[in-house]
């Protein structure tokens, strides 16, 4: 399926695809992945149009980097590389904490290059916010990336609205990627009006609430979605409810919940990407088609009634990590 009319999006200096592909559980975040479906999955991506990748350096412990370094080989200028880093990992595949310490961040810019055998990123940011070093101070570090050359743009993830304007007064801001979905709306309330106030965009992910709205559930080892509040018990089975009526309102406009619900994300702002987390080529034929649907108003305000943002049983993370996510500090 090759897109060639769709109109595409500013995130700073940058016009982007409509969509952008993630790649995170091409490395085990859902579990066991095929590398070549992988990579031909991100290649076909490249040939509909898609322009933006976004990976981590810490997904899959550096896994990830390589196998979108082997994806774009000899492709370089046809794509946007977005990388997070700053997340700590032990060799048991634990999580460690987070470093966005200057010294740190070019540690792990140096790093990602040669993973991904690239000269230069074009958009790097912090995963999260590190509580022991200044916001500023890591901007500041990535500025000095930028002004050498090997960055071209910074953006920032799950931070609120307070940080967000420390970090665009050190250098501006492209982007900042935060979950949002039809059930995940936290960042209309204060977070996006700061954005739109700035001029910042917006990567939106887990725009399916991982899986959930497509009725996807975890089911391979290794799946960490098993651990998340939305999955569980009695929070699942209240959350099918909502996968079913998305089903019959889909099933009425003749898409599937998929398309609809990212066809949704699209809808509410010409400033926000999607950030699909499609690992084959299937999913990304289901999500692409997600493009051609407008939704009007009325469809808008129907759907929202038929799925509203307050059912959804569970929060996001789990506990400890709502606790340490600045975007949902008030």
């Amino acid at each position: 399926m090759t897109i060639t009319s769709a109109t595409t999006r500013t995130l700073g200096n940058f016009n982007v695809f409509p969509l952008a592909l993630g790649c995170m559980g091409m490395s085990g975040m859902y579990g066991a992945a095929d590398e070549q479906e992988s990579i031909a999955t991100i290649q076909q991506a490249i040939d509909s149009g898609v322009n933006l990748l976004d990976t981590g350096d810490f997904y899959g412990m550096g896994h990830n980097e390589m196998l979108v370094g082997r994806a774009i080989r000899g492709r370089r200028d046809e794509v946007l590389l977005s990388v997070k880093f700053g997340a700590l990992r032990g060799p048991d595949g634990g999580w460690l904490g987070i470093d966005t310490r200057p010294a740190a961040v070019k540690n792990f810019l140096a790093y990602t290059l040669k993973r991904l055998g690239v000269d230069y990123i074009d958009i790097y940011r912090p995963a999260r916010l590190d509580p022991a070093v200044p916001i500023e101070e890591t901007i500041g570090a990535i500025a000095e990336l930028v002004k050498a050359g090997y960055v071209r743009a910074i953006g920032l993830s799950e931070v609120g609205a307070s940080t967000i304007r420390r970090a665009h007064a050190v250098h501006p801001i492209t982007d900042l990627q935060i979950e949002y979905a039809l059930v995940s709306r936290g960042p209309e309330r204060e977070i996006f009006p700061a954005l739109r106030e700035l001029g910042i965009g917006v990567t939106a992910y887990g725009v399916l609430s991982r899986g959930l709205l497509s009725g996807s559930v975890p089911s391979a080892s290794g799946d960490f979605r098993a651990y998340l509040p939305r999955f569980r018990g009695e929070n699942l089975a209240q959350n099918e409810k909502l996968v079913g009526a998305l089903r019959a309102v889909a099933a009425e406009r003749g898409v599937t919940p998929t398309q609809l619900a990212i066809a949704w994300v699209l809808a509410r702002g010409e400033s926000i990407v999607p950030v699909i987390g499609a690992r084959r080529r299937p999913q990304l034929e289901e999500s692409l088609g997600a493009i051609a649907i407008r939704l009007t108003d009325d469809e808008l305000a129907q759907l929202e009634r038929a799925v509203p943002a307050d059912a959804v049983a569970g929060t996001r993370y789990d506990e400890h990590q709502m606790g340490a996510l600045d975007s949902e500090r008030r």
